[in-house]
């Protein structure tokens, strides 16, 4: 898999060789002619007749057209997903079903550690199902967030790839454009495939990349990935799913009872995908610089050209810089909390917690097979890069004051904690628990001023210009 973000890259050897072979593609019935594969006459000395360029595009965008409608195979929209989930299908390859055994396993994990989430949280147990998930069950119940979260990418590339070029280029490259544009929708498709058949491999549960991609309320472990997982760790299987079961009641716990929290997290990255914008210079380089006769006489240099990184380069803004950022800080947020929360339930308890814990925290951190999946799917890395803060944070709120005052801070995404805030905590603490009305005070104060502007605009629309009232009544008048 290629590190380009939106799946622009070039085909295999097998659809190069294909492609070179012109099949169906020549003049007459002798096969294609090398120098002239698509049939164009040439003028005086070799050149080319610029009115013959138009035909030439749109036989090329033809002819990748019916190449992608053959790789598509249906689907419609800014993503393919019949191609994405055919091929996620084909790279997760041979699973183990679960068993009855694993299901109910799973079951008294999540049930034990719910118990001993109780004594750290006020929010309620929020796990109503439990499941056991092979890589496939993961990839087909997870499939509805994912749409959630790539259809506004690809939607905002397919935008920017038509309204990019100037006037002039755009006229010019016509044909191309509208080639790209029916050939995104698979590419991307491929690109999403490739990523959600390696992620499906890797993943412990339905929240390991901090987003809540399972059907609400459900809790989930998959036991062949943790299996793997378990075996470079010197620890006692049990301890390792007790643990995880843990994460993801917490988690689940939090997504449930802060309502808000879900759609916060998936709108910023819509606002992410809203400010992408695509450097097409090399575009339109190709549309007016291209040398026509090297692309009749070397058919494989179109091909090189589209799949240049720099022609479709994503470019990030200082505003996308900014949804990021928030990202990023509320993603390590519910880490934190998710992570302080379940080791003062574990540490008593199970004593791998603080082993695990660490683990964890560096898989998160340092960018493992999912995130940096994610951040080829998605076009964003998907860190949560001060999760230690985020943890001492939460950790240094419950010991000034109690869980009560800590977990209501998720009660309005306006009470959270903010970047600079998990560079200083002390001072976030403060303004929770020491009482900093600073606020409150302002609002106040506006109110205020609002109302005093409405009394005045009433004391002027109920007299006229001497006084006397506006209806016209003397003032002892009933």
């Amino acid at each position: 898999m290629n590190d380009l973000p939106f799946g622009f890259s070039s085909s295999d050897d097998r659809d190069k060789d294909d492609r070179n072979s012109g099949k169906d593609n020549g003049p007459g019935n002798g096969g294609p002619d090398p120098a002239n594969p698509f049939g164009f006459a040439f003028g005086d000395g070799g050149a080319v007749d610029p009115s013959q360029l138009g035909q030439l595009f749109s036989q090329l965008g033809n002819m990748f057209s019916g190449m992608g409608s053959g790789m598509a195979g249906g689907g419609s929209g800014p993503v393919n997903y019949d191609v994405a989930t055919n091929l996620a299908r084909q790279q997760i390859g041979s699973f183990t079903p679960m068993l009855d055994k694993e299901h109910q396993a799973v079951a008294d994990a999540v049930r034990l550690a719910e118990v001993w989430l109780d004594e750290q949280t006020t929010l309620p147990a929020g796990i109503t199902t439990t499941a056991a998930w092979t890589p496939v069950d993961w990839l087909e119940n997870t499939l509805p967030t994912w749409k959630t979260l790539c259809d506004p990418i690809a939607e905002q590339m397919s935008k920017t790839m038509d309204t990019g070029l100037p006037e002039e280029a755009q006229a010019f490259a016509g044909p191309m454009m509208a080639m790209i544009g029916q050939l995104s929708g698979t590419m991307y498709g491929t690109q999403l495939g490739q990523g959600l058949g390696q992620l499906a491999g890797g993943v412990l549960t339905s929240t390991d990349i901090g987003l809540p991609l399972a059907p609400d309320r459900v809790g989930v472990l998959l036991p062949e990935a943790i299996a793997k997982f378990a075996e470079g760790l010197d620890l006692p299987a049990q301890e390792i799913v007790v643990f995880l079961a843990a994460r993801e009641a917490a988690h689940v716990r939090l997504f449930s009872h802060v309502p808000w929290l879900k759609q916060r997290l998936l709108a910023t990255v819509e606002e992410y995908a809203r400010g992408i914008r695509i450097d097409l210079g090399g575009l339109q380089n190709l549309a007016t610089e291209i040398d026509p006769q090297e692309l009749f006489t070397n058919p494989g240099k179109l091909e090189e050209l589209m799949g240049s990184a720099a022609s479709f380069e994503p470019q990030t803004t200082p505003e996308q810089q900014a949804a990021l950022t928030r990202l990023e800080t509320l993603l390590a947020l519910v880490e934190g909390w998710v992570e302080q929360v379940v080791s003062s339930a574990l540490g008593d308890r199970i004593p791998s917690t603080a082993a695990l814990t660490e683990t964890m925290r560096r898989r998160r951190a340092s960018g493992g097979p999912a995130e940096q999946t994610f951040a080829t799917l998605i076009g964003m890395d998907l860190r949560p890069r001060k999760l230690r803060e985020a943890a001492t944070l939460w950790r240094s709120l419950a010991e000034a004051s109690d869980i009560t005052a800590r977990d209501n801070v998720w009660g309005h995404p306006d009470l959270l904690p903010d970047a600079d805030d998990l560079d200083n905590p002390a001072g976030f603490i403060d303004r929770v628990i020491g009482g900093d009305t600073s606020g409150i005070d302002d609002a106040i104060a506006e109110l205020e001023r609002q109302f005093a502007e409405n009394d005045a605009k009433d004391d002027d629309s109920d007299s006229d210009g001497d006084g006397s009232p506006t209806d016209g009544k003397k003032p002892d008048q009933d």
